[in-house]
């Protein structure tokens, strides 16, 4: 039987210092990387991180492409651009920061770009060269990640990952040992007998 310190203390498997599921916790229960696409990630209404699921419908070439057609607007900051794709694509496509800024550095050093300091900031654009690239390029390279997604069922597939997640974490934060534990058997039961639909078994 573990100890009650154990049981509520910060490295302990179920205690949490903001009073919601442990990590260690969330791993038992989603497997070795934690709930679908992070807590916080886009299927469960979060902020997403710029990689999984429709978010990676993008195409490696949409971020240079898409840099170059955004500039073509006029001068923005690495973060304004990040922001604007996440509009522009309807939410389907939001690239990280560490596939941005590398890209600008490649298209400054190509000469396309330039970039000025403002507020401790790099403000970017277009260059002729970068200009005349831009023209020939598309016009909005964004559209294409967000084409033959289901927004419809990406709707409901939001609510139902959002819904088990609250739930677990409710029985996680006022539940006792024993009903976590039958949380944590629930929950992997459901991600087995997701995987067996894939694998087309009863």
């Amino acid at each position: 039987m573990r100890s009650q310190a154990h049981e509520h203390g910060h490295g302990g498997c179920w205690g949490h210092a903001r009073g919601g599921p442990h990590p260690r916790g969330l791993r038992a229960a989603f497997g070795p990387f934690g709930p679908p696409f992070g807590a916080d990630g886009p299927f469960f209404g979060g902020r997403g991180r710029g990689r999984g699921g429709p978010h990676s419908r993008a195409r490696r070439g949409d971020v240079r492409a898409s840099i170059l057609a955004l500039l073509a607007d006029r001068p923005m900051h690495g973060y304004e651009m990040i922001r604007e794709i996440a509009e522009r694509s309807g939410g389907a496509w939001k690239p990280s920061p560490g596939s941005v800024y590398p890209t600008l550095q490649l298209l400054e050093d190509e000469g396309l770009i330039s970039s000025a300091s403002e507020g401790g900031k790099k403000l970017f654009s277009l260059t002729e060269a970068g200009r005349a690239e831009a023209e020939s390029g598309p016009e909005a390279p964004w559209e294409e990640a967000g084409r033959g997604i289901d927004w419809e069922a990406l709707s409901e597939i939001r609510k139902a990952g959002t819904g088990l997640l609250e739930a677990f974490r409710q029985v996680w934060a006022t539940g006792t040992p024993e009903q976590r534990e039958k949380a944590l058997a629930v929950v992997n039961d459901a991600r087995k007998r997701l995987y067996l639909i894939l694998a087309d078994e009863d």
